[in-house]
């Protein structure tokens, strides 16, 4: 009975919408973020999120899309690369990293900023650097995400969105860690690996990401189910993902404060 109710709740969340990197991941960057930042900076941050830590905010962003204060922020889940690689801005409607910057920028400046001004542009820090992380929130010139494929055991597959697929399927497929528990076991990099992890600008790392993320388009296939040959590729490419948005939110933040 017990194994049925799971297997009941696993199937809920599968089908459940999704708008970013969910729950699980974002919350999981802003623990690893927030184990290395300055015990001053820590202070400051959560003096200004009105006592909360990144990772109780981890997920806000997603949450308040949608209404009608925060609609202009919409389209800055994601970004978009051409052929070669390269970041290609909205002007439109902004992106992630078109709001990332802005808030990075804003931030620059933040003891002559409102409190409230303050909180909402971190919000904005500690959520899109996770986004554009994530391999879907990166839009390749002539890929369509209009298809879907299937995620789960034989017995209990879900046919899901190619972009839930990537947001919550195979995370909760395969990963049933707390966002601590998650960083504990992926976040082992040595020192000098993030250091060359947080060279650059926040364009370039997502250039980069756009690079290692495009095998994706090899891993889930339209109206295929998404095999353990192919899990075994997708897992560490997602985690590789987290454990970098992580040590660059980290980064970006000490800079800041």
């Amino acid at each position: 009975m017990k194994r049925i109710v799971l297997i009941a709740l696993a199937g809920l969340i599968l089908c459940s919408p999704a708008f970013g990197f969910g729950r699980e991941a974002h919350e999981t960057v802003a623990k690893i973020a927030e184990n290395h930042l300055k015990p001053s900076v820590k202070k400051k941050i959560e003096k200004y999120l009105g006592g909360k830590s990144i990772v109780y905010y981890a997920k806000w962003m997603d949450d308040y899309r949608h209404t009608p204060e925060y609609g202009f922020t919409t389209k800055w889940h994601v970004a978009s690369v051409d052929k070669d690689f390269k970041y290609v801005h909205n002007a439109k409607d902004g992106d992630a990293i078109y709001g990332l910057n802005l808030a990075i920028e804003a931030l620059k400046n933040y003891k002559e900023l409102p409190d409230s001004a303050v909180a909402v542009n971190l919000k904005y820090i500690i959520h899109l650097v996770g986004d554009f992380h994530c391999p879907v929130h990166i839009y390749y010139e002539g890929k369509s995400q209009k298809f879907k494929a299937f995620v789960g055991p034989a017995w209990e597959k879900r046919k899901l969105a190619y972009h839930t697929v990537w947001d919550l399927g195979i995370i909760q497929y395969t990963r049933y860690f707390s966002a601590s528990e998650w960083a504990a076991e992926i976040d082992r990099v040595d020192k000098k690996q993030v250091k060359e992890w947080v060279k650059g600008t926040p364009q370039e790392w997502f250039e980069q990401s756009a690079k290692d993320c495009y095998i994706q388009w090899d891993l889930v296939k339209p109206d295929t189910l998404v095999g353990q040959d192919e899990l075994n590729i997708a897992v560490p490419l997602i985690e590789s993902q987290i454990v970098k948005a992580g040590h660059r939110l980290a980064y970006v933040l000490n800079n800041l404060f």
